[in-house]
């Protein structure tokens, strides 16, 4: 499972609508004003697949802004209950392969910044926080995958760590996908060998 320094915080600045309009996405009549999200709340996500079409999902199909908790309930054997899993760190692990393999699964994480936890403590006798944003994408999206529980939520898929989160002491990273929308479409929709390659 995580350990705790994942990440546990990040922001979404953009509203609905500017989210919708940069990830080609339809909106409907989704809240979001834009803000921090922790976990177990709930934050805007990009899907393509078919919650409201029946019959076979097609790369034709709109993206949809969709609500989702942040937080998937951990398998019964891992006997535990009140804490969701917030990432993926194992993508072939049983819990998770399914959901990564059927793309209607996956989704886009828009954010603007993340918050992990660096070394030490600041000057007030905290754990030190250090807040990443992408310089070439002041919207971005951590590739995601969502479970169709009581409550349909998501986790951030994690990836090696770059110089600068491993300079803050880090192991893991979120996989951020690549500012090209057809990074995105292959997130959304293509087979898990080309999806996992991103």
């Amino acid at each position: 499972r995580e350990g705790p320094a994942m990440t546990i915080l990040y922001r979404c600045d953009a509203d609905a609508a500017a989210i919708a309009a940069h990830f080609g996405a339809l909106a409907g009549a989704d809240p979001w004003a834009g803000g921090t999200i922790a976990p177990g709340q709930f934050a805007p996500v990009i899907t393509a697949g078919r919650e409201f079409i029946a019959g076979p999902r097609t790369e034709r199909q709109p993206r949809r802004l969709i609500p989702r908790l942040w937080g998937v309930p951990p398998p019964p054997a891992a006997g535990e209950t009140g804490r969701g899993v917030l990432t993926v760190r194992n993508p072939d692990s049983p819990f998770w392969i399914g959901n990564l393999r059927n793309s209607e699964f996956r989704c886009l994480v828009p954010a603007t910044a993340f918050m992990e936890w660096g070394k030490g403590l600041d000057r007030e006798g905290k754990r030190r926080r250090h807040w990443f944003a992408c310089a070439d994408q002041p919207l971005f999206a951590f590739a995601g995958v969502w479970k169709d529980s009581e409550i349909a939520s998501f986790a951030l898929l994690t990836c090696e760590p770059n110089a600068a989160l491993r300079h803050a002491g880090r192991e893991t990273m979120p996989a951020i996908l690549p500012p090209d929308p057809k990074a995105w479409q292959t997130w959304l929709h293509a087979d898990w060998a080309r999806a996992s390659a991103l």
